[in-house]
């Protein structure tokens, strides 16, 4: 048998798992090559500093010969969307006009993927995912595991009659709905947390009322804390308002504790951010003993804890709540609904000291005047009359269906896990580095979250974060298990 070229292998093969480069397609495969790469750097999914494969490693991915990438990576040089290091290969290159593109080169020129895009490039690619497969480092429940139903009642029953008028054709409350903000200080006693609805503030979305906890308290200079790994968009947020990041490692029982005691002793941090239940990206939750200390080393270095708990509707009742134990006195409790109800509606809240309410709502008023009053009366609704409780308990149930699932196909291709899977996410050793990885696995259509992103400094990590109900599928999994062997 004659062997096969590397521009036929292209039409009858290709690499393992990769889209297939059409040998008789109207382009050449020069072109064809350049415009994947091309539309990957337009849609962010490769982020500003992200290394290109190299020449022979992307030839043996596309079986194409080297000459083939080398004029494809031409292109993407006189187009302007790479960059040529000597000696080390090809970078994708900043937007012309941005920040980083304007800023004279360090002395050391090694290239660094700036965090703040790493973290939009995987929440375009969430919006935009790569194929119809479902996505794996996706941050939501399937569409299909949301109940429209229930949404669609909720939104007719409180716009009936001359009831829309009234939401929809005047501004609402600065605070927010009185009816939601009620719902949700019942709500909040399941938690055990205690706050009048004068204590409530109703935002777009968890991450808006973040965005409104840190640019009433703190200024751009201020140094705050987080967890590490954590959510790489709060990383991003924190660093685009100027703040100094100062990263807390984070175990399964909660914040390492000691390091945490050295960093309010030599920075004098005023805000600490956290994920105590169902942390994204491990699962862990935090202990009442961690919980215990944590709340005495604030007391003593006179720091406030912003407790993000996006993820309870997923989470047992029962786990400490940090803004249970406290009180609320020196914590600020943030949730939402996205993670479980409706997405697209963006309904948010936090719950505060009574102090500082006034001037939260002075930041709300500053960033989107208002909230719609619609759309949070809808959620009222569905937490009144048991809705919500019902829907959560049934997607309970699939996702711990879900993740059995998922843990077994992952450990059957030879992953590990690095915490004890809990809730949506897990944090997964695939033994390889997930960077990398994850631009072969673009290749196959799916798109991954690597462990980087989760760290704020950039590191390489054989880890990634997986969403266990789209994690389901075989294909995936053998996908994952052949990509490896190109990294």
């Amino acid at each position: 048998m004659h062997p096969i070229r590397p521009e036929r292998a292209a039409h009858e093969g290709g690499a393992a798992g990769a889209p297939l480069l059409a040998r008789h397609a109207d382009q050449t495969l020069t072109q064809q090559l350049f415009a994947r790469f091309a539309e990957r750097i337009h849609q962010r999914l490769l982020a500003p500093g992200t290394r290109l494969p190299s020449v022979r490693e992307c030839a043996r991915r596309h079986g194409v010969s080297p000459h083939t990438v080398v004029a494809a990576y031409d292109q993407l040089l006189a187009q302007g969307l790479v960059v040529a290091r000597k000696q080390r290969g090809f970078y994708v290159r900043e937007p012309v006009g941005s920040a980083t593109a304007t800023t004279p080169a360090r002395h050391d020129d090694t290239p660094k993927a700036p965090l703040p895009n790493s973290a939009t490039m995987l929440i375009r690619g969430m919006f935009q995912p790569p194929g119809a497969q479902p996505m794996p480092g996706l941050g939501t429940l399937p569409v299909e595991w949301l109940d429209l139903a229930v949404l669609s009642s909720a939104l007719r029953r409180v716009s009936a009659g001359t009831r829309l008028g009234a939401l929809a054709l005047r501004y609402g409350d600065p605070a927010g709905d009185l009816r939601l903000r009620n719902a949700l200080a019942t709500r909040l006693t399941d938690h055990g947390v205690h706050a009048q609805p004068s204590q409530i503030v109703t935002t777009i979305g968890a991450t808006h009322a973040l965005d409104v906890v840190t640019r009433t308290l703190l200024r751009a200079g201020d140094p705050v804390l987080v967890d590490e790994p954590g959510w790489s968009v709060e990383y991003a947020r924190l660093q685009a308002l100027g703040m100094r990041v100062l990263p807390v490692p984070r175990g399964t029982e909660g914040p390492d504790l000691a390091a945490m005691e050295q960093l309010l002793r030599s920075h004098h941090p005023r805000l600490y951010v956290t994920v105590s239940v169902l942390h994204n990206p491990t699962g862990a939750s935090l202990s009442l003993g961690c919980a215990h200390r944590l709340l005495k080393l604030a007391q003593a270095h006179d720091l406030m804890i912003v407790e993000d708990d996006t993820y309870s509707h997923l989470a047992p009742a029962y786990l400490p709540r940090l803004a249970a134990l406290d009180g609320l006195e020196r914590t600020i409790y943030v949730s939402g609904f996205s993670k479980i109800l409706a997405p697209n509606w963006r309904v948010g809240f936090l719950a505060a000291p009574p102090s500082l309410v006034d001037r939260l709502i002075d930041t709300k008023l500053l960033s989107t005047l208002t909230t719609p009053s619609l759309t949070e009366q809808a959620i009222a609704l569905c937490l009144e009359q048991g809705a919500l409780r019902r829907h959560a308990e049934r997607v309970a149930v699939k996702l711990d269906a879900a993740r059995a699932r998922s843990v077994r196909l992952a450990e059957s291709v030879g992953c590990r896990f690095a915490a004890t899977p809990r809730g949506l996410f897990g944090w997964v050793d695939v033994g390889v580095d997930t960077e990398q990885l994850a631009q072969v696995m673009l290749d196959d259509g799916w798109l991954l979250a690597p462990g980087a992103l989760f760290h704020a400094t950039h590191r390489p990590t054989t880890l990634m974060r997986i969403n266990f109900a789209t994690t389901q599928d075989g294909r995936f999994w053998r996908a994952l298990d052949n990509a490896r062997l190109l990294v």
